[in-house]
This record gives structure tokens, C-alpha cells and sequence, in this order.
């Protein structure tokens, strides 16, 4: 059966080579990006039932008229996967003072998933693209009050966005399911080449597991789990991801930020 899928950052790399998978599948994907022209090819390249959206992550009001628009749209959306990331940036600040690595990492996902939950059904699933590298979360760093390196924002920003990851599952015990994945280790993708300037390994390492993230049986029953492609099993993450008192701090900072910026 023909499923709708969202994924984010999908004009390149993992996002764009997941989206071509399931668009030749058969399913209707749709196809976020925050570079027009980008977005156009990367609908060309895939074909197939596929829609684009356009909004830059990095900026509150745009992630809300994102959902707005696919809300819109859409009367169900049976898989979101939140696989836009920023690692390297000229402008590691938003206009708003923040860090763009919490913004996009892991707040803009936050929020767009809470946005649109009201039309993904039980049996949907929400995947977020985590990473290996995950460090302690610096709740004055996530509200914009003290300014980290590039690596150390990246990896805080990924275990925020699996801790609460592990909050949405126990907040939605009947679906839809919330799995956080590590897609795999340098995988070639314009993050890593300007990031760490390796050329990567086979991108379709990531995709793939991106693909059975969304949908297959392995992962009915993993909603608060994480995989670790590097290792293709789930295990683990962090241990501050097994700390309840440490996910309801960064998910209240989360919350508070978020609604201090969207309230109208």
C-alpha cells in the first residue's frame, strides 16, 4: 500500500537518495528543501508522486507554515522523517540569537512533528536523524545564552532531539511510533565533506536504513528506541537518554523556547 512521506532536507545526500527509494516504490513522497532550485531538481531527479515544500528550518514562523501548508494539503501524512541537519555554518547564530545547530537539529523537528500529529495516524511513524556523536545537553547553550564549536553544538543537538524522541514515544504509547536513528558514520554528504573534508562512506548505507526506519515490520514495535546503523542494531544512546530528570529538563527548555517564539 501506497504510503504519503515527508522528508525533510531532501534536495541532497541521505534525503534525496531516501526519497528517490521510496518514490520508486510507489509511494507519494513529499519533498522538503530550502534552496528553490534545489528543490525543483531534486523533484526532476526522483520523479514520480512527489510535492515540494519550501521553508527555511532555521526560522520558526517558516517550520509552522511548512506544517500549515501540508496540513493543507494532506488529511493524513504516514511517515515524517526529520532528516535535515546543520553541522558547519557561516552563520552559526539564528536572528533570533540562537544556534542554529539546537534550531534545526533538533527544535525545528520538534516542533514540525508536533504540528502536524494531528493527521499522522497510529500506525504512522515519525523517524529522526540522530548521529553518533552525542554529548551532554547545555540547557543555557539550547536557549542561546552561551555560544559552543561547531562539533560540540552538533552533538548536544542530536541527543537533545533523541531525548525527546524517547519523551513524544512516552507521551504517545498507542503511535505513532518515534524512533531516533543514527544513519551511519560519515556517510558521503555535503556535511561531512565540508565538515570534516573526507569524502564519506556509500550514502546508501544511510538511506537504506532510512527506508526501513519508515517502513518496515522491524521497527513496528520501536517507538523510543534508537538505532546504530554504525553497528545495524538498536542499542543504547548516551546515558543522559536514560535519565528522566535530564529528558524533562531539555524537553521543558525546548517547550518554552519554542513557545516564546510561536506565540501569536
Amino acid at each position: 500500500m501506497a504510503k504519503t512521506i515527508l522528508i525533510t532536507g531532501a534536495t541532497d545526500g541521505i534525503g534525496l537518495l531516501t526519497a528517490q527509494m521510496l518514490a520508486a516504490e510507489g509511494h507519494r513522497v513529499l519533498l522538503h528543501g530550502r534552496n528553490a532550485e534545489k528543490l525543483e531538481a531534486a523533484a526532476k531527479e526522483i520523479g514520480g508522486e512527489s510535492e515540494n515544500y519550501l521553508a527555511d528550518l532555521s526560522r520558526f514562523d517558516d517550520v509552522v507554515a511548512l506544517a500549515k501548508t501540508v496540513l493543507a494539503h494532506h488529511a493524513r501524512l504516514d511517515v515524517l522523517i526529520n532528516n535535515a541537519g546543520v553541522l558547519k555554518t557561516a552563520q552559526p547564530r539564528t536572528r533570533e540569537g540562537l544556534d542554529v545547530r539546537f534550531v534545526v537539529n533538533t527544535l525545528a523537528p520538534f516542533l514540525l512533528s508536533r504540528q502536524l500529529l494531528p493527521i499522522i495516524p497510529r500506525e504512522g511513524r515519525v523517524v529522526n536523524v540522530a548521529s553518533a556523536a552525542q554529548a551532554p545537553v547545555n540547557i543555557p547553550a539550547l536557549l542561546g545564552k552561551r555560544q559552543l564549536a561547531d562539533m560540540e553544538a552538533y552533538a548536544q543537538s542530536k541527543l537533545a532531539l533523541i531525548m525527546w524522541t524517547q519523551w513524544m514515544a512516552n507521551e504517545h504509547p498507542d503511535g505513532p511510533v518515534f524512533t531516533a536513528i543514527n544513519p551511519g558514520s560519515l556517510l558521503a554528504t555535503k556535511m561531512v565533506r565540508e565538515g570534516f573534508g573526507v569524502s564519506g562512506h556509500d550514502v546508501r548505507i544511510g538511506a537504506g536504513i532510512l527506508r526501513r526506519a519508515a517502513l518496515s515490520d522491524e521497527f513496528v514495535n520501536a517507538s523510543g528506541r534508537y538505532f546504530d546503523n554504525d553497528n545495524a542494531r538498536f542499542a543504547a544512546p548516551h546515558p543522559d537518554a536514560a535519565n528522566p530528570d535530564k529528558i524533562t529538563q531539555v524537553v521543558e527548555a525546548i517547550d518554552d523556547l519554542i513557545a516564546s517564539f510561536t506565540a501569536q
